[in-house]
């Protein structure tokens, strides 16, 4: 055998860039005190998604973009935005299909682009759920202290978050996350009854929503569906977009091109279905059931956000919504103040789920991490009753607590979005990777179009992360900075995959 080519256990590549073999991913998973109870179907995977997918952006974005960028052609920047996803789910789909593993795209590096790659990939979906959960769940607490207000009950101003230069301390939202903590840590099945419920009173409320808008639809609000193209004044320094700095690009807003424009506003709407694949291992039969969960919650949301789209442009003129609460405040116009409380009420359930698939997908990552010894192996232990990675959720929800009772909800949100981008990019890659190193793996889903789709993927996720403003670009690359010392002070030295590499005598 040559040295240039890994064997089935991942070695033959040396160093920082040796991969981890499909089959002893696989193997891994059955060790007793390591392995996850598998209690999910593609119903359960579906809710997941649609569940992370669907939360209080259906009920502002949409509204928000239509007046900023599209006018009523934002809903055909939600079908181009929902294709751009779709071709990051297909990829999404072969890989865990094929490698039914936890830790997402963090374990298809491992296999595909090796150890660095997967421990740079995994640090930055650690960040990037960890900050999303913090943000989502000061958001829900937005939600609840407004409802709270409304019924003569106030939070001391020290325990109702950030307040200026004070001291302040997000007591809801920290307490939203250390009880989604313990849901977590007593199983996947009562954490997947507890989002498809959830999930049930979001989903009718935006169906009712949907329904009730359109007695209130005036057609000559959509005229012009695509309003004249109006050029926008660019960013500076730091806070310009990339693209701006290297190439001295400006966006356009309204015409064809801020259909685009909006596209990549919105596509961060969908954020958040990647994480069905960091419960692979829990599904009981993940080579069918993985890819449905992935495809058919994407299907859901990308029709529901369109259908909302189209309502609140034809309720009010495009640029007379407002941009913090659109949807709402459309019906309050109309003179319907309850279905504006029900639209308030359904964005606040709605965070819930939300929050707790993203802590779900953090500690099935950090879990995955820890198991293969880039982490401490202490964290990869599963409780003895309730098949969880209880440690590491603890650890990690105690953390996300804190750090949302001390965060605003503004400050570091673009670093989630281009993480996510990251990993996208990162999983096509290792999709053509796989196809060329590994041919004889079976593939229970293939990605149609290989190499085409994967390179759409990729081409789409840096067109979006370019469009990101450069400061989230240094904080990005300062983190992973820090990612790399990590792994060369600690993880490279306790690698599994290193140590059975030590243990291995050199082939020849």
């Amino acid at each position: 055998m040559s040295t240039a080519q890994p064997d089935r256990n991942g070695r033959g590549r040396g160093g920082m860039f040796r991969t981890k073999s499909v089959e002893q991913s696989i193997q891994d998973t059955e060790e007793p005190e390591h392995a996850l109870r598998k209690d999910l179907s593609a119903l359960d995977l579906t809710v997941f998604g649609v569940g992370v997918v669907i939360g209080t952006g259906i009920f502002v974005l949409t509204g928000k973009v239509a007046k900023e960028n599209a006018g009523p052609s934002v809903a055909l920047a939600f079908v181009l935005a929902g294709i751009a996803c779709g071709l990051a789910a297909l990829c999404y789909a072969e890989f865990a299909s094929t490698v039914p593993v936890a830790g997402s795209a963090y374990t298809f590096s491992y296999a595909s682009l090796g150890e660095l790659p997967a421990w740079i990939i995994g640090w930055d979906l650690v960040l990037e759920l960890a900050l999303g959960c913090a943000v989502v769940a000061v958001g829900w607490s937005g939600y609840i202290q407004s409802l709270m207000d409304n019924a003569g009950w106030h939070l001391p101003k020290a325990l109702s978050g950030v307040q200026g230069d004070g001291f302040g301390f997000d007591i809801l939202a920290a307490i939203l996350v250390l009880v989604l903590t313990g849901i977590l840590v007593a199983g996947m099945k009562l954490s997947s009854r507890v989002t498809a419920v959830v999930v049930a009173v979001k989903v009718t409320v935006v169906l009712i929503v949907i329904f009730v808008g359109a007695f209130f639809i005036t057609g000559a609000n959509y005229e012009p569906f695509v309003p004249p193209a109006k050029g926008t004044e660019g960013g500076s320094g730091l806070a310009a977009p990339l693209v701006q700095v290297i190439f001295g690009f400006t966006p356009s807003n309204f015409g064809v091109m801020g259909i685009f424009a909006a596209a990549a506003v919105v596509f961060f709407a969908f954020i958040g279905f990647d994480i069905v694949a960091t419960a692979a291992e829990e599904t009981r039969n993940p080579q069918r059931d993985l890819p449905r969960g992935i495809l058919g919650s994407l299907a859901i949301c990308t029709v529901l956000y369109v259908a909302v789209s189209v309502v609140v442009t034809g309720m009010q003129k495009y640029d007379r919504l407002s941009t913090k609460a659109p949807l709402a405040d459309a019906f309050k116009d109309l003179g319907h103040p309850f279905w504006a409380g029900l639209i308030s009420f359904g964005a606040a359930v709605g965070l819930t789920s939300v929050c707790m698939i993203l802590l779900l997908g953090q500690s099935r990552v950090f879990f995955a991490m820890s198991r293969d010894g880039l982490l401490p192996r202490f964290f990869s232990i599963v409780h003895p009753r309730f098949g969880t990675p209880y440690r590491s959720t603890i650890l990690l929800g105690v953390a996300v607590a804190i750090v949302a009772g001390f965060t605003s909800i503004d400050v570091l949100a673009e670093l989630v979005n281009i993480g996510t981008l990251f990993a996208f990019v990162v999983v096509a890659l290792g999709v053509v990777i796989l196809r060329r190193t590994r041919p004889d793996l079976p593939r229970a889903f293939r990605t149609p179009f290989v190499p085409v789709v994967p390179a759409l993927s990729i081409l789409a996720s840096l067109w979006l992360m370019l469009n990101l403003p450069t400061e989230t670009w240094v904080r990005f690359a300062v983190w992973m900075a820090l990612g790399v010392v990590v792994y060369f002070v600690y993880g490279r030295r306790k690698s599994r995959v290193s140590e059975a590499d030590r243990l291995q005598p050199p082939t020849i």
